[in-house]
């Protein structure tokens, strides 16, 4: 369990500084992080974290594909997450 929580603190924290760092380059007009990565880090546990990164910073939110998409994959988690504890209970 602990290493399930390490591994998700990690990937959080990973995802907020990308997208943060991704934010940036964007209003210096300069190189940005594809959104092939930023979905990948959301589909690899930091999905939560991206979320909220991105309203807090106003990042991504007019595009279609993470307003949607992201949230579609917390849910996904979820749904998966419940299952896993169900079996396990």
């Amino acid at each position: 369990m602990y290493l399930a929580l390490s591994y998700f603190a990690v990937i959080s924290i990973i995802s907020i500084v990308v997208c943060c760092y991704d934010k940036n380059m964007a209003t210096k007009k300069k190189r940005r992080i594809s959104e092939k990565i930023l979905l990948l880090l959301s589909v690899l546990g930091g999905s939560i974290a991206m979320f909220f990164t991105m309203c807090l910073i106003r990042h991504k939110t007019r595009n279609i594909k993470f307003m949607l998409g992201i949230p579609l994959i917390i849910t996904v988690q979820t749904v998966i997450l419940l299952l896993i504890l169900k079996n396990i209970g």
